[in-house]
């Protein structure tokens, strides 16, 4: 994204109507390839559950969390994007890979893995 918001004319509805069903296709595309990237991420959650478990780290790393962020701040300033809100996408993110190694490693606990 650029960052340029500008209004696009249109000569007829026709037009519009074609750049909307477009733009709505492709925003589809992107969402299924987001979903794609989420599950692909949410995946290495039992490599580094049994990494972290063999080291002996806990599951929050602040030092690992604190780069990420400054890492999505300055991409996010870059791509001019606003930088709260991809904050907190990333957090959630987090949270769901937290959430996953967990689970693992209390599946691991109980013998099921």
């Amino acid at each position: 994204m650029n960052g340029s918001y500008e209004i696009k004319s249109f000569k007829n509805k026709e037009e519009a109507e074609e750049l909307l069903a477009t733009s709505r296709k492709s925003i589809d595309e992107i969402d299924n390839q987001l979903l794609d990237l989420i599950s692909q991420r949410t995946a290495l959650a039992k490599d580094i559950a049994s990494s972290k478990d063999y080291l002996k780290m806990p599951i929050f790393d602040e030092f690992r969390e604190k780069a990420i962020h400054e890492k999505i701040r300055r991409l996010s300033e870059e791509k001019n994007l606003d930088v709260d809100i991809i904050n907190r996408i990333v957090d959630m993110l987090t949270i769901l890979n937290k959430n996953a190694q967990k689970e693992i490693l209390r599946r691991n606990v109980d013998g099921k893995y």
